[in-house]
This record gives C-alpha cells, structure tokens and sequence, in this order.
C-alpha cells in the first residue's frame, strides 16, 4: 500500500529537542489569546508564525471539563502562533472519526484512544505519516513501547498524548475504618472482602458499562485487569496479537473471575439497580453511590478522580480514595493503562505544528499543571500532577519496574477491540454465557 508523502514541518530537527524542553512563563490557568508578551512567545518561535485565521481541527472523545481544559492548555500556543485550535468532542468518535474518514472529511488531526483504530485507518491511507519532530519529540520522552502504540508497519504516525492507570477501585476510607475492611492484597482477599461487605448488609460493588456509542468498555478494562494478573504478561501480549484466542481458558478464567463479582446479584449494583442496570448505568456516574454508603468500591481508571463532585477529598484519609485490583500475589507491579495518541489527516504545515506541541513536555506539564490528567511523557515533572493519587500514578508510569501493558481492546483491531469485545461485554453482563460470549467476540476476529 503507498501513502502521499507528507511536507516535513519547516522546524530543523535539531530544534525538536528545545521546542520539547523549553516551559516558560507562557503557561498557566489565566492564560488567553492576546495575553501573552514576546518573551512568553520566545518558547513557541520554532513552531511557526502563521496568519490570522488559521485553522487546525481537532476531533476527539474528551468532553465536558477535560474538553474545557483542553483548550486552555494551548492557548498560550495559540496566541504566540496565530493558529487556532478549533477542538470538536464527540461520544460517538469511534463510529464517526471512520464516517468522516472515508467520506473524506476528515478533521486535521484526531486523538486517538485506541492505537488499533488508528492503525486501522492507516493501513487504509487516510493517515499521514508524523512529520520528522513529531518523530523525534517520540523518541526523546516517551519510552519504546508507547512509541510503538503509534507505529503502523515501521512508521510513525503519531506520538502519545495523555495516560492513565487502570486497574484502581474507589472506596471511602471512613466507611472502611467504620466498618473494619482492610485494603486486600491478593485477588483471594479481594473476594473474602466483597463477602464480607455483602454480608454486613452493603453492596460491595457499583458498577456502569454505559458510555454512548462505546457502552461496554468499562468491562473490558475489569477482564483485562483480570488477564493479566492471573495469567501474566506473555499471555496478555498473546491474547492481544490473536495468539492466544478469546476462546482459551485463561481468557475464560478472567470472565470468570470478573463474573464471581459483577453477576453475583448479591454484590451489585449498589443504589443504582440490580445485574441488569450496569449495562444501562453511564460509567461516569457509576462510583458515586460510595459517597451516600449504597456500595463500598467501584473499579475505573485514574482519570476518575475528575468524575467525583465538587468538594470531594480524594485522599487516604479524605472521602475517597483509592487501591489497585492486586494480583493473585501479595506485592504485584502489574497494571494496565491507556492513552491516547495524535494523528494527523493533512501535511500542512500549520498541522504539523500542532501535532509536534502536542507531543512535547512542555504541553504535558501545562496540561498537567492543570489538573485532573497524567502523562507517561518522560519529562513531566510528577510534582505537577495535580492530587496525591495522581502523582503516584505518574510514579507507576515513570517506575521502571513496573509491569505496564497498554488496554487490550485499544490495542486489538477496530472490529474487536471497539466492536465486538464492547458489545460482548453487554451481552455477558446482560446474562449469556462466558463461552457463548467468547465464541461469538473471537468469530468476529476470525473473519
């Protein structure tokens, strides 16, 4: 397949580096269009002057408040540039994002939650190849395998945005205090503690797999964690090539093992329903009856720190807090994450801009220093993470010994990943059978 060569970005390579490392005083939560002086704008020379009016589109799945700092994030970028970023959010991204794509209007440039969609959309050329700064902001701070979740047969196509850490359960440390729960430390433990919650009378679990169009994949995030704390990274890696089937015992283990909590009518759903209500319940609002006591944890990533109301203290001694699902060992470093990566449809240079800012520390830090997010960008300063929970999830990222693995569905093709893996979860949840369910996700791979 030949893709349209791209225009190199008009920044030398030998400048990728300082646009990377320069953090200025061009940063902060006042910052707009207009109020940037010359010497806040000297970070953001090498990326260009352009003309009143110039246009970037950015289409992407974050919304609401993230969407709002989204943009608050480069304004600075804006007003020293010219560029304006023109940011459209969307539940339905993973539908449209193929929509526009084929019909052939297609924003400039899309983040990308899934590098499997991604790499769909490549192998079908409607993605342009990063320019050469994008290319190497990739290789100076982000680490080999987050490189390679936006590598396409041996080209780069995009660079890392933000992270986060999967695998967290959300609980209120007083009702734990109150009540004499103890963090567990194995899988065993975790299941001896949902009993005994069950047992005093509290649903131990609230749980929401609904998320518009892409209702379902807070499930695949619980099977996930599953697969690869009882099963290893090697199987993991496996399952997610199509080495290891959907079909094979481990993967059944790990519905299994999710099902031993989230179908058991006696442990869900706390004030929000029965089984039935968690494919109907928005995964947003699913963690909030632990704040009135109705259930005693939820299990989301760390970017749910964002979703708790105004006021709430996310603290080990505060109204939440939260534990990684340990492994079937005491002391296990695996954990799951996910991410998103910037791609772009259009060479222009004003793109290319865009898309190697984006890549770069010194967006990470800004957007950081904002609140409520992380990155795995390997020049974030952790200390800017914005709540105690946060920082230690950048620690998690930046530790070496730490067994990360990018979400499987993100990971899979299209088709599976964010099609019949999401759908399969619906339909388990909602009552089939782990083997039917995995007989029927696996035959959509298969064709």
């Amino acid at each position: 397949m030949s893709f349209t060569r791209h225009r190199r970005l008009a920044i030398p390579l030998a400048s990728a580096a300082a646009i990377g490392l320069a953090l200025t005083g061009c940063t902060g939560d006042t910052a707009s269009p207009g109020a940037s002086s010359v010497a806040d704008c000297a970070a953001y020379e090498a990326y260009g002057s352009f003309d009143a009016g110039t246009e970037v589109s950015l289409y992407g799945t974050i919304s609401d408040t993230e969407a709002d700092l989204l943009n608050e994030s480069w304004a600075d970028f804006e007003a020293c540039t010219g560029i304006d970023v023109v940011y459209e959010p969307s539940k339905e991204f993973e539908t449209q994002i193929n929509v526009r794509a084929q019909g052939g209007n297609p924003p400039n440039l899309a983040i990308f939650p899934q590098p499997g969609l991604l790499a769909d959309l490549a192998d079908a050329g409607h993605l342009k190849p990063a320019p050469d700064t994008v290319v190497a902001n990739s290789k100076e701070f982000w680490s080999e395998d987050w490189q390679r979740y936006g590598t396409v047969g041996g080209t780069v196509y995009g660079a890392p945005l933000m992270a986060s850490v999967k695998g967290y359960v959300w609980y209120s440390p007083s009702t734990f205090k109150d009540n004499g729960w103890q963090v567990p430390a194995t899988l065993d433990e975790l299941s001896a503690l949902t009993k005994k919650i069950a047992d005093s009378g509290t649903k131990p679990w609230c749980v929401g797999f609904a998320s518009g169009d892409s209702t379902g994949w807070p499930g695949t995030d619980w099977v996930e964690d599953f697969v690869l704390r009882q099963s290893g990274p090697e199987v993991y890696d496996k399952w997610v090539t199509n080495e290891v089937k959907f079909t094979d015992p481990a993967i059944a283990k790990a519905f299994d093992g999710v099902g031993s909590l989230i179908k058991n009518p006696d442990y869900v759903n706390g004030g929000l329903g029965d089984v039935n209500s968690i494919a109907t319940t928005e995964f947003g609002d699913a963690g909030l009856p632990i704040l009135d006591g109705s259930c005693a944890m939820h299990h989301q990533a760390s970017f749910y720190e964002g979703f708790w109301p105004k006021g709430t203290t996310v603290a080990p001694d505060g109204d939440v807090w939260a534990f990684l699902l340990p492994g079937e060992k005491a002391g296990a470093n695996a954990v799951t994450g996910g991410g998103e990566i910037v791609a772009a449809f259009s060479d222009a240079k004003e793109v290319a801009a865009v898309q190697t800012y984006l890549s770069s520390d010194t967006w990470a830090n800004i957007r950081v220093g904002l609140g409520g997010v992380i990155s795995a960008n390997k020049g974030l300063d952790s200390a800017k993470a914005s709540s105690e929970l946060l920082k230690t999830s950048v620690e998690i990222l930046q530790d070496p010994d730490t067994t990360f693995r990018f979400d499987a569905s993100d990971l899979m093709p299209g088709a599976v990943g964010a099609g019949s893996f999401w759908k399969g979860m619906v339909d388990w949840i909602g009552g089939k059978s782990t083997p039917d369910t995995l007989s029927f996700i696996q035959g959509t791979w298969s064709k």
